[in-house]
């Protein structure tokens, strides 16, 4: 347990918080709507500070991030909790805590995190699985050991972090993949219980920070897969972030409370990516459908094939200091 950051103390022993843009106001002994954050007496605290519930080495392309240091590892942690309640979470048994609930985890402290990523060969540290807003005082604390470490910090995140926490650790953060879960106002009211105008603010606002962007749209058939919903998306993308930021469409399949609904298409996830491009995007890829030819990375200027992928591996990257070997187009991206 450790002091929380961004709190602000109100009459009755209440307090604000205000790490993310729901902005709990949390009575005295209760916890705010991540269900990791408490308030005693007066004082907000973090439950989950070095509680780790998962812990791994991924592919950094497991991420998503494509263009990141490509076929480097990356030293992975989540604590339990979230901030939303996505009906569709893939992760739901660590993110959907109740309020009350004991917190579980393996105790870690910031270095030991940073010695095991560099003894395992991790180029970069990813705060991922649930919601790294919510364990925001341990990820940042973390990162500017792993920073010092000359290794990079990503966040996989949903985007609603607070202008105030983003501002803290942005100097030590170096990438993220922000889902982008649709692009209408009723589906993140009804499926995510949040609101499309704060991830939307919150994606400018890290371009604006200078963070490199991809971001992700898991497509759920019936629920954000209208052509009208993606050409939105990839509009937004090329108007506020630009036609380089690369757009992971990826394809749903039935979990927690929808299970109702069929796998996406594959043909849907060809649809999205024919709408990126067409939008003017660079960088259009289709996500859990390994084997289909959309995982892979093509010279957007003379159409060279570059990165050829099968799921989070690649088999083949002709890239060469950052550029196509054929024209010699810059590639977007870091380390790449």
């Amino acid at each position: 347990m450790k002091e929380a950051l961004f709190f602000h103390r109100e009459e009755g022993n209440a307090v604000r918080c205000y790490l993310c843009r729901f902005g709990c106001h949390i009575a005295d002994g209760a916890r705010g709507i991540c269900a990791v954050r408490e308030n005693r007496h007066g004082t907000l605290y973090s439950l989950v500070y070095g509680k780790l519930c998962a812990e791994h080495v991924d592919p950094i392309e497991k991420k998503p991030l494509f263009h990141v240091m490509p076929g480097t590892m990356s030293y992975s942690i989540a604590t339990v909790g979230c901030n939303f309640h996505c009906r569709h979470c893939q992760n739901y048994t660590i993110s959907q805590i109740e309020r009350g609930a004991p917190i579980t985890g393996t105790g870690r402290s910031p270095l030991e995190i940073v010695q095991r990523a560099r003894d395992t060969g991790c180029r970069s540290i990813s705060y991922t699985y649930t919601e790294p807003t919510v364990f925001f005082e341990f990820a940042y604390d973390t990162a500017i050991l792993a920073k010092e470490a000359g290794l990079s910090n990503v966040f996989v995140t949903n985007g609603y972090i607070s202008k105030e926490a983003l501002s803290m650790i942005a100097p030590c953060l170096d990438a993220a993949n922000i889902d982008l879960k649709g692009f209408s106002e009723s589906f993140y009211r009804d499926v995510v219980h949040a609101r499309l105008s704060e991830v939307l603010d919150s994606i400018i606002e890290y371009r604006r920070q200078g963070i490199w962007l991809e971001l992700t749209t898991l497509i759920i058939p019936g629920l954000n897969d209208s052509e009208a919903e993606l050409q939105g998306i990839a509009q937004f993308i090329v108007t506020n972030l630009g036609i380089d930021t690369p757009w992971h469409v990826t394809q749903f399949y039935p979990t927690y409370q929808l299970t109702d609904r069929p796998r996406t298409p594959v043909e849907t996830l060809r649809k999205a990516r024919d709408i990126g491009r067409a939008a003017g995007l660079n960088y259009v890829y289709e996500g859990n459908v390994p084997g289909e030819g959309g995982e892979n990375t093509w010279c957007p200027s003379c159409s060279a094939l570059l990165i050829k992928r099968y799921g989070f591996t690649i088999d083949t990257n002709r890239i060469h200091n950052g550029a196509c070997p054929e024209c010699g187009a810059t590639i977007a991206g870091l380390g790449i």
